[in-house]
């Protein structure tokens, strides 16, 4: 079992997590992931993203926001309490090489597994333009990390509390018209989010990659509950993934597999996020 050694809660409803794992601490390559488990024999498996990770002390970071019943009972354990089931690192590692020009764009709770990666194409010599994006400036996430490990910072909140008044989109758009134009765009958060990035990108042909979090339960491709419709096929996130080329990712069929469970999850969140994307994409 794996015992919670620290937690700190970062901003609503939003809970960072360090976890004795050092098995995983010891494998772990940026864009990979942990499922776990509260209850042994019952209880719901959920996939989080291992947002960082110390080999030395043999502990891995994760962080979650509370949207579900699973997700508020997690908040709820505190240090020195035990995980029975903690499988990991699962999926396909993101493909790091120096390819220039990087976009990092990341929403909400989406910075989180965007900073592993983050750190990983830096240290590989990238150069990084890093876009965050919140409702307001209390919900931004890790800003002081993502900020040290960019050669230029852009925030955006939806009512102008920090940064830009604007959604992520708009100066991901300006970048992406100047000379030159980005070499990759990596954006990850909601799926309106990363659906709108990626229409964003298209048009100027920048390479755009999505880190998909789906509904799963066992992590090895068993159960399908993941699938999700990549161009003409049909992938498995936790194990053809958890990244995808966004141009491709058909994020309407994503969404509406994903709202099937919206009724069983216990939560009052509501997504500001969505219903400015969705009211963006009546005006295309």
């Amino acid at each position: 079992m794996n015992r919670i050694i620290d937690k700190k809660q970062l901003s609503k409803d939003v809970y960072q997590m360090k976890i004795e794992a050092p098995l995983i601490a010891s494998e772990r390559q940026a864009g990979q992931f942990i499922i776990l488990q509260i209850d042994e024999d019952l209880g719901e498996r959920i996939p989080l993203t291992i947002a960082d990770a110390d080999e030395a002390a043999g502990t891995i970071t994760i962080i979650y926001q509370v949207v579900g019943k699973t997700t508020h009972e997690l908040s709820q354990l505190e240090p020195g309490k035990y995980l029975p089931v903690f499988a990991g690192p699962l999926g396909k590692p993101t493909h790091i090489e120096n390819f220039g020009r990087v976009v990092c764009v990341g929403g909400g709770i989406g910075t989180a597994p965007l900073h592993p990666i983050t750190q990983a194409l830096k240290n590989a010599g990238n150069h990084i333009t890093t876009i965050l994006g919140a409702r307001t400036s209390e919900l931004l996430i890790l800003t002081e990390e993502m900020a040290k490990l960019s050669d230029s910072m852009i925030i955006c909140t939806d009512d102008g509390s920090a940064g830009r008044k604007a959604l992520v989109t708009e100066p991901l758009k300006e970048i992406c018209s100047q000379d030159p134009k980005p070499d990759l765009v990596i954006a990850i958060g909601p799926p309106v989010m990363m659906k709108f990035c990626s229409l964003t990108t298209k048009p100027f042909g920048v390479k755009t990659l999505v880190s998909l979090n789906t509904i799963m339960v066992d992590g090895t491709g068993m159960c399908g509950g993941c699938r999700v419709n990549v161009g003409n096929e049909v992938k498995f996130v936790c194990v053809d993934g958890p990244e995808f080329d966004g141009h491709l990712v058909d994020f309407d069929n994503m969404m509406m597999r994903l709202n099937s469970y919206k009724e069983f999850e216990v939560h009052n969140h509501n997504c500001h996020l969505e219903n400015q994307m969705s009211s963006l994409e009546k005006k295309l």
